[in-house]
């Protein structure tokens, strides 16, 4: 089978060079004129996937060629760009790179790179050169990009930061001559462009649908300030460049036999299998997801109920519990101020309830959240207590690594054996960390909890700072769903 959907990749010599914005700017646009836009971001970032999905109204999905074989890449894309979300399937796909485009895991290769990504996709690279106080240097850069590895197909360049008319003519003009490459949009510097930011990157959207009518202005207002300098036929044209690619000739995306046979056995007995029940923590202050972990659990026979660690007063009925990334620290007192949801989670993980608490989600399963403000005074928060330490904020470095490691032991999510690749990203530090705690896994690359060490367990619950993705570490979703239904069974 052949994947030919049209497809831009827009990537930048450097980051900060506008192409989040750049690349939000366009999906507005192309849906407002009524194409389905299937959004991806290349390497593992959850806070940028998110605006995407907002503006083009499909989940955006992650693209990681340090994770992902070449194959799972192309299942990823193609598992996305068919999906029937709002209704069919994809018309155009625009991925976002992620820091300059060639920059990856070391200095002598693109792995984990952008540029990877656009070869593995076969995907046409659209440029956003951040133009300020520069004219001639732009086509100076641009044919540096273009001859240091001309596998990568750079189809067009966006000049940002542009301070007037005559800069951009003097801009384009340098680039034209001197690569051949076509300026297909330049956007004027504009300040109310700038999205808000903080020590981790962007404000979460769903902390921004707590004024939603800021957040659809503010997105107006970057496609206004955005769209009027590019020449939409042109970048279309370009993306229908792309040449087709074979599409992998299997998936993860799909039951596998062990499913479908236990499921026919169970419907020979005269009724179906019945699905377990996940609750999955989704809020303000936990919405760190790849779309692809929550479609890998319903694939594998969950029924996703999503619950409010803020707003509920206790857990839905279910048989396990995920407790995602976020930013617990913004919403502290709102989180401490629920006793009864503190306490339901509390009395589950004493029950033996399989729980997955991923990074921010095992801060709050701490004792407690310290906040350190700029002096060094803390701001005391009580959360679950599940986990015997305290999570402080402020008082380390911010760690963002690819990470590999091994299951020491059976948990909810690995068992004893178990290896992954997997990506590790946060700023809170566990302190007080009792000498006899228990943890499932041996960190090979990366920082871990403490001493290489993650995993930190107590009863069925297990809090790591690994961030796990279920295409790369493809025994996630079904060792999970294994834990569920075992607490099921038992019940």
């Amino acid at each position: 089978m052949i994947e030919n959907i049209p497809r831009i990749l827009i990537a930048a010599d450097r980051s900060s060079s506008g192409k989040t914005t750049i690349t939000m700017g366009i999906s507005a646009a192309l849906k407002e004129r009524g194409y389905a836009v299937q959004p991806f971001k290349a390497a593992l970032d959850y806070i940028d996937p998110e605006y995407h999905t907002e503006i083009a109204g499909r989940r955006c999905r992650n693209l990681d060629g340090y994770l992902m074989s070449d194959a799972d890449v192309r299942d990823v894309f193609t598992h996305a760009c068919r999906s029937h979300e709002n209704g069919g399937a994809a018309d155009i796909a625009v991925i976002e790179g992620v820091r300059g485009l060639f920059e990856g895991l070391d200095a002598f290769s693109d792995v984990g790179s952008t540029a990877q990504i656009a070869k593995i996709l076969k995907c046409p690279v659209v440029m956003v050169i951040n133009a300020r106080s520069m004219t001639r240097s732009c086509a100076a850069l641009i044919k540096g990009f273009c001859e240091f590895d001309p596998e990568v197909q750079i189809a067009g360049v966006i000049l940002n930061n542009i301070g007037s008319p005559k800069h951009a003519r003097k801009a384009i003009e340098a680039v034209e001559f001197y690569t051949g490459v076509p300026v297909i949009g330049t956007v004027f510097r504009n300040p109310e462009l700038a999205i808000s930011s903080r020590e981790l990157g962007l404000i979460p959207i769903a902390k921004g649908r707590r004024r939603p009518e800021d957040l659809a202005g503010h997105i107006q207002k970057m496609k206004d300030g955005i769209t009027g300098g590019i020449d939409f036929e042109r970048l279309i044209g370009i993306a229908d460049t792309a040449e087709p690619f074979a599409v992998p000739p299997t998936t993860v995306f799909q039951k596998n036999d062990s499913q479908t046979a236990a499921e026919t056995t169970a419907g020979a007995k005269g009724a179906a299998r019945p699905a377990v029940k996940i609750g999955v923590a989704y809020d303000e202050a936990f919405n760190f997801y790849y779309a692809d972990n929550l479609d890998l659990l319903e694939i594998a026979g969950a029924e996703l109920v999503y619950f409010s660690p803020i707003h509920d007063f206790v857990l839905p009925e279910v048989h396990a519990l995920y407790i995602g990334g976020g930013v617990p620290d913004i919403f502290a007192k709102q989180l401490a101020d629920n006793v009864s949801m503190r306490a339901s989670i509390q009395e589950a993980s004493k029950k033996n309830m399989p729980i997955f608490a991923e990074s921010a989600g095992m801060d709050y399963l701490t004792r407690k959240i310290e906040i350190a403000d700029k002096e060094g005074n803390r701001s005391s928060f009580e959360m679950a207590g599940v986990f015997p330490c305290t999570s402080a904020f402020g008082v380390g470095r911010r760690i963002v690594s690819y990470t590999n490691g091994v299951f020491e032991s059976d948990t909810p999510i690995g068992k004893k054996g178990n290896t992954f690749i997997a990506h590790e990203f946060h700023h809170s530090v566990l302190e007080n960390i009792p000498t006899d705690t228990e943890f499932a896994i041996k960190i090979t690359r990366g920082v871990g909890i403490s001493n290489q060490a993650d995993g930190m367990t107590v009863q069925n619950t297990i809090g790591t700072y690994t961030h796990f993705h279920g295409v790369s570490y493809k025994e996630f979703a079904e060792n999970f769903i294994a834990s569920a239904r075992n607490f099921k069974d038992l019940l």
